[in-house]
């Protein structure tokens, strides 16, 4: 079962990739995830990624790509995997493709989570995260017991930069102009792509993409 999650930031794909993992006991890749993980464990790739991290700049395309192949050839991947937040343009699309061609496997399935673009910014404009803990919150979803303050550890509750309104536009414009493209991309003779409303409840949304995946 190998998966690709597609989808606007806020639409959850990382927590429906995750439920996925677990339903499923299949491992859940994410880019950010494991350049940091590569960083930590100093491979070679990781290092090159630091250089670049550590000065705030954009990973290159091919040392995600590097990375990604190392990861998707781990013993784990070999029953399945989500991938989520890659490929993001046409550019890694193609070169997952050549990739998974090289491993002799392709993608099962893809899965476009969609959501409007005014609840999009009602989700995302929304949360909050304490400064000291880490802890998540949504004013209205997730809401904390008093108002501004963390539930587990008593600390402030703050809005992430990228979470105002200014930067919710900038990350969908981002996302349309770059990342949905590839729903064209997949949305294609031969491929199992599949459009899901994500404007529901998180285990609803769960219990649509389980009934696609099991429909085979």
């Amino acid at each position: 079962m190998r998966i690709v999650f597609l989808g606007p930031p806020g639409a959850g794909k990382g927590t429906q990739a995750k439920l996925i993992c677990e339903e499923y006991n299949i491992p859940h890749i994410s880019p950010g995830d494991i350049l940091r993980q590569a960083k930590k464990n100093e491979t070679v790739l990781g290092l090159k990624a630091k250089s670049y991290m550590d000065q705030g700049l954009l990973v290159p395309d091919d040392i995600i790509l590097g990375i990604i192949e190392e990861r998707l050839k781990q013993e784990d991947c070999k029953t399945g995997y989500v991938l989520d937040g890659f490929p993001r343009t046409i550019y890694q699309a193609n070169a997952l493709e050549d990739m998974l061609k090289g491993l002799d496997t392709d993608i099962a399935y893809i899965l476009s989570l969609e959501l409007s673009e005014k609840e999009l910014v009602k989700r995302l404009g929304g949360r909050r995260v304490c400064e000291d803990c880490g802890q998540e919150f949504h004013i209205e979803f997730k809401p904390p017991k008093q108002p501004d303050i963390c539930d587990n550890c008593g600390g402030n509750l703050i809005q992430r930069s990228d979470a105002s309104a200014c930067a919710i536009e900038k990350r969908f414009s981002e996302y349309k102009e770059k990342t949905s493209p590839l729903i064209e991309y997949y949305n294609r003779p031969g491929r199992k792509f599949y459009s899901i409303s994500a404007d529901t409840g998180i285990q609803e949304v769960f219990a649509s993409i389980k009934r696609v995946l099991e429909a085979d």
